[in-house]
């Protein structure tokens, strides 16, 4: 935006981008203009801001530039110029050959100004909104101090200094600076409190370059270059070796070179003569760094500028990790190696000669961790022989003593372990690991290694082994493996029952009890007390709660109890139900269990389910007669069985208890029996005083029950006599046909054939009656009236036959076979009558029956569709 021309008559002219006049500085009149620091901060399109001028007389200006117009007295661009500091070189006034402004972090202000041969450093700080007054505080904070410079001896006539910014706004982050003993180039650090510039070098020049004969005029810092303006070439250095890597000759025709300079913003380089404009595009200038940095051992810095280049970047590693093994940091060597392309077994084998088994185990972890999955042969390898480097390590520090490192070693090795990236190797491979681990005698590990492969039969197996049955059944319970719980259960059970009975418990409806069975016969038959008491409440929690109906659980529970829990006995068979339907153990069997132990009731309980009622009573004589009364009167149905069971417990009363008062008892407990039932019971010498109650009750019964039967064939007598009246009323019952009446079927006269008149009030012609009622007969009533058409027919045409002459011999004859056909013939009608005219083929059940019928019949209903078709 702001153009400054300084003419060797010490005026200063000014030209700004948006007017096209051309203004003198009146300010600046005298003063030879040698550099301008700019300042980047406040400077804009209009306002040149606050910048540093710099003098042939070693004198530093503060100026601002306005382009606005000024007032009506004032009309000059430079709003104030004045002097802010001199510089001196010998005792002697140097000209200001370049200046740089730079703000840093926490506002602070670093310039930097050069002569022939020195270079001064002034940094300060300005008040946080005090920018606009200028730079004069920053040079005043080192009135007293000389400001910090470097000199060099060779001086020729002229300096110049270049800065590199990676970005547009950003800070400087390299500088050069071209003076007499060569090319002073370094970094810029705004963090060091003593000075800007921190890793300076001098590139000195070469044999060709000459400050008397052949000087070089020109310098622009790239990122990694510094390029050297001569009067007829252009040299470009690598800032990191020093070394000329480009040379560029000007053809004579142009001219000698003049200046060269750097775009900031584009990056382009121009150079000029008097007769001509030149332009270097810089492409690729990093292409090559990385090599410098890998020969400098700044592996890193050469690593980030290779990063895209797989082949230099395997170099580089290689490098490095050559390097770090010979300067015995192996652990970084390995890491290193493992992400290069070198052979293998070539860097295994280096490691191991070495005796660096944990730069060996390194090498091969990352190694492992590049490998792809579909190479299975490799994983394979490098697993199985890391497993044998932990375990090694492993044995070295346990025998050691080196208690924390032995436990971080070993957490690292089950890390590995459990790695879900190699686990499918791990696991196809187990049983090498499992051998490996047994050969080491490293049984925490393997137990370890066998939980994650979840190989529980592997742990469960170990902790029996070693008597650590509550461990065991911890990992049973913890990943509730049924078909683990079914082989390790017996075990388990002869140690720790009551633990066992609560892992099953807690399991539930997922084990099955049927397949627990073995374990629990196996030890509650000759183990301890505690173990058939944790059976038994097993096969309670099954049956009460699981409500298992599976018969073998119910018949080992039935066993335990008659051996083991009698008084559960009778109260398990009460509750299992009274019907075999409800029942889930054997019948027979738990018949025969409780018969061998003695247990009557209980049998008696199974004969009453069974429906064994003679064999329930009898064994329940045997124990309590109320009992076997409860017994008789099951069979409700069948009185006969009721009286036999009734007279059986009479018996036993009066033979073998000779209680003549529970026999009485009897009679009144059961209805059937009678005193004379139970009379031959009793023996001869008893007296009649001890039945005159029953037997006076016994006939006052009998007399009630002939009452009972008069009365009843009073009622059937009067009922028969209103039979007969309904009877001879209904013979004399008659209906009135009228000539137009017609036939409900068919809608044709009523009396041109023969017809049925119904009490309904219906009337059908005879054939229409068939026609109605016939479809609607059963198979059986269809034949039968088939049947009974055809006799009709025969005995019709015999009729007809018989009313010929006949001879007179024969009349005595035929008139008894008239006799008998029209007999027949009257019967066979009524026969017919009672199947077609029972009822109104309208109003009778026939009618309701037949109304879900559908009006065809769907075997012929397809043929009756396309006969319509």
């Amino acid at each position: 935006s702001h153009l400054l021309i300084s003419l060797s008559t010490s005026e200063c002219l000014y030209l700004n981008r948006n007017t096209q006049k051309v203004r003198s500085l009146s300010r600046w009149r005298g003063h030879l203009i040698d550099s301008v620091g700019w300042n980047k901060l406040l400077g804009n399109e209009t306002s040149t801001g606050p910048i540093l001028v710099g003098t042939s007389q070693g004198i530093i200006f503060e100026a601002e530039i306005s382009a606005n117009e000024g007032s009506l007295f004032n009309t000059n661009p430079d709003q104030y110029f004045r002097q802010v500091h001199s510089l001196e070189e010998d005792g002697k006034p140097a000209p200001v050959c370049c200046l740089e402004i730079e703000r840093g972090p926490e506002n602070k202000y670093f310039i930097i100004a050069t002569t022939r041969k020195r270079l001064f450093q002034f940094v300060g700080k300005v008040a946080e909104g005090s920018e606009q007054q200028g730079f004069s505080t920053i040079f005043n904070q080192n009135q007293d101090l000389l400001p910090s410079f470097q000199e060099f001896p060779a001086n020729m006539g002229y300096s110049e200094i270049t800065f590199y910014t990676a970005k547009l706004r950003n800070f400087p982050k390299a500088f050069a600076w071209m003076m007499g003993n060569g090319v002073l180039y370094g970094q810029l650090d705004y963090v060091r409190p003593d000075s800007l510039l921190s890793d300076v070098q001098v590139w000195e020049y070469t044999a060709d370059v000459d400050i008397s004969q052949n000087k070089p005029i020109s310098i622009v810092l790239t990122q990694f270059h510094f390029l050297l303006l001569l009067h007829d070439r252009i040299k470009a250095i690598c800032t990191l070796n020093g070394q000329v890597v480009f040379e560029d000759v000007f053809p004579d025709k142009f001219g000698p070179l003049k200046r060269m300079i750097k775009d900031p913003i584009g990056g382009l380089v121009w150079i000029y003569t008097e007769r001509a404009v030149f332009r270097y595009h810089i492409q690729r200038e990093a292409r090559d760094v990385w090599q410098m940095y890998m020969s400098m051992n700044k592996f890193d810095l050469a690593k980030e500028y290779c990063r895209d280049r797989p082949e230099c970047m395997d170099m580089v590693l290689a490098k490095e990790a050559e390097y770090c093994f010979l300067n015995r940091r192996y652990l970084e060597s390995a890491k290193c190696y493992a992400m290069t392309q070198n052979y293998f077994e070539e860097i295994a084998l280096k490691f191991i000669e070495a005796k660096q088994e944990e730069a060996l185990k390194e090498f091969l972890l990352k190694k492992l961790n590049n490998l792809k999955q579909s190479e299975r042969t490799q994983i394979t390898l490098l697993v199985t022989w890391l497993t044998e480097l932990y375990l090694n390590r492993l044995g070295q520090l346990e025998s050691d003593g080196n208690s924390l490192i032995f436990q971080e070693t070993r957490d690292e090795f089950h890390q590995f372990l459990s790695s879900s990236k190699h686990r499918e190797c791990l696991f196809n491979n187990r049983g090498t690991i499992y051998d490996l681990l047994a050969s080491h005698g490293n049984v925490d590990d393997m137990v370890y290694f066998s939980v994650v492969m979840q190989d529980y039969e592997r742990v469960i197996s170990h902790h029996c082994q070693h008597d650590n049955f509550s461990a065991a059944l911890d990992v049973l319970a913890k990943h509730c493996n049924e078909k683990l719980f079914y082989k390790f259960s017996p075990v388990l059970m002869q140690h720790i029952p009551k633990n066992v009975v609560d892992a099953w418990i807690q399991m539930g409806k997922k084990l099955d009890p049927k397949k627990l069975i073995p374990a629990l016969m196996n030890y509650s038959q000759m183990g301890s007390a505690q173990q058939i008491k944790e059976t038994i409440r097993y096969m309670e929690f099954c049956v009460y709660e699981l409500n298992v109906t599976e018969e073998a659980i119910h018949n080992y529970l039935l066993s335990l109890y008659a051996k083991y829990k009698t008084d559960s006995l009778l109260q398990y068979l009460r509750q299992a139900g009274t019907h075999p339907s409800e029942i889930h153990y054997d019948l027979k069997y738990a018949l025969r269990l409780c018969a061998e132990h003695g247990f009557l009731k209980a049998c008696v309980l199974v004969y009453r389910i069974m429906e064994l009622h003679e064999e329930a009573v009898d064994l329940a004589l045997q124990v309590d007669v109320d009992l076997a009364k409860s017994c008789a009167d099951l069979p409700e149905d069948d009185e006969e069985m009721r009286k036999k069971l009734w007279l059986k417990i009479a018996r036993h009363v009066v033979q073998e208890e000779k209680d003549v008062k529970k026999a009485m008892n009897c009679l009144s407990s059961c209805n059937l029996l009678k005193i004379e039932d139970i009379l031959p019971f009793f023996p001869d010498f008893v007296t009649i005083d001890h039945f005159k109650e029953a037997i006076c009750s016994s006939l006052e019964e009998y007399n009630k029950h002939i009452e009972e039967l008069k009365q009843e064939m009073e009622e059937a007598t009067e009922s028969a006599k209103r039979i007969r009246e309904d009877i001879q009323e209904m013979r004399n019952k008659y209906g009135v046909v009228d000539s137009q009446e017609k036939c409900a079927a068919c809608d044709f006269p009523l009396l041109n054939r023969p017809f049925y008149l119904f009490l309904c009030g219906h009337m059908f012609h005879n054939d229409c009656l068939f026609q109605e009622v016939t479809p609607h007969l059963s198979t059986f009533k269809q034949n039968r009236l088939e049947e009974l058409q055809k006799k009709l027919a025969a005995t019709t045409q015999s009729s007809k036959s018989r009313h010929r002459p006949a001879p007179k011999e024969e009349g005595d004859t035929a008139s008894l076979g008239k006799g008998i056909a029209a007999t027949s013939h009257e019967q066979i009608v009524s026969d017919i009558d009672d199947i077609v005219a029972s009822e109104c083929a309208y109003c009778g059940e026939l009618m309701i029956r037949s109304i879900d019928k559908p009006f065809f019949d769907p075997q012929k209903f397809e043929q009756d569709k396309s006969s319509w078709l």
